[in-house]
């Protein structure tokens, strides 16, 4: 199989593509083929060691993915062959098959596109640990949202009108504002809000 490789550190020149040995799951373990990846701003750090965790090399980056189960490693009960996951990995995603814990494992939908869940655990885990666990914002308060089309920010400006909480957008130009507002607006009644709530409420009961 293929594999996005860091060797050594630098930047995304320093990345080879090798063809490796296909993964055998351990204990506790499923083997994901990986369908999409989700390519975030620590896949940048953590091929230069600036991240807080330094992998052994050689490794993928690559902290998201989606895919479908191929193999089950021994006492693997809450996961199947040719189920749809989302593997939230931290590294080691960048390889068109990868093992992971299946405790980190969360099922999808079929009807969920596997580009749209691979970027889906960063990105709205970021902006719910803000928003709710972090800011915690009151009734009346505003939300001032920077770099709205930032992934974060955009899934801030869901997670905030999903708790109908006003949301200030600075942007220098009036179209984004305007496009910023529209899909504030239409955030809270969209699949992907729906979807959200129900994957991170799985992630808090684990």
């Amino acid at each position: 199989m293929k594999a996005l490789l860091s060797k050594a550190p630098g930047g995304t020149d320093t990345l080879v593509l090798e063809e490796i040995e296909s993964p055998t799951p351990g204990k506790g373990e499923v083997v994901i083929q990986v369908k999409a990846i989700g390519v975030n701003f620590p896949d940048t750090l953590i091929i230069q060691d600036l991240y807080q965790f330094k992998p052994e090399r050689p490794f993928s980056p690559g902290g998201e993915v989606s895919g479908v189960v191929t193999a089950l490693g021994e006492g693997v009960s809450n996961l199947q062959v040719g189920q749809r996951v989302i593997g939230s990995c931290g590294w080691g995603g960048m390889r068109e098959e990868m093992t992971l814990e299946a405790g980190r494992c969360i099922p999808i939908p079929d009807t969920v596109p596997f580009d749209e869940a691979a970027a889906f655990v960063m990105t709205y885990g970021t902006s719910n640990y803000a928003l709710k666990d972090r800011a915690d914002p009151k009734p009346g308060e505003k939300l001032l949202v920077l770099g709205k089309w930032i992934s974060v920010c955009l899934k801030a400006l869901t997670k905030a009108s999903s708790m109908k909480r006003a949301i200030l957008i600075a942007d220098s130009k009036k179209s984004s504002q305007t496009r910023s507002k529209k899909r504030a607006a239409a955030a809270s009644t969209s699949f992907m809000t729906r979807l959200a709530a129900t994957m991170l409420s799985h992630l808090s009961a684990r």
